[in-house]
């Protein structure tokens, strides 16, 4: 199987599809989710309020922080992570200008 070719497509097409991958699994969501409502870093709590096991939690965390969505500081034994407010609103941005364009009403197309 070939390459996927992603650089024949612009940076920023690059970049939307990145974070729609990122943002396409309901456990990711469910972690984002999580660390929004406690408003502080989690350090241990994503597994019983999610009910994944922890090697599955764990690689859902490193998709995020791999995209930049939430980052991670080490506390004792354990890694506490909170959202990446700044790459945050940097992917909102992103996004929000891609779902915006709006298809024209007067478009004659199927």
């Amino acid at each position: 199987m070939g390459i996927t070719k992603s650089e024949i497509f612009s940076e920023e097409q690059n970049k939307i599809a990145s974070m729609a991958k990122v943002l396409g699994h309901p456990a990711r969501i469910s972690i984002l989710q999580q660390l929004f409502e406690s408003n502080t870093c989690i350090c241990g709590d994503l597994v019983d309020k999610i009910g994944l096991a922890q090697p599955t939690i764990s690689q859902h965390l490193k998709e995020l922080k791999n995209a930049g969505l939430i980052k991670g500081n080490v506390e004792g034994t354990s890694v506490c992570y909170c959202i990446h407010r700044e790459n945050w609103v940097a992917m909102k941005k992103l996004l929000i200008s891609f779902l915006d364009h709006d298809i024209s009403t007067t478009s004659q197309c199927c």
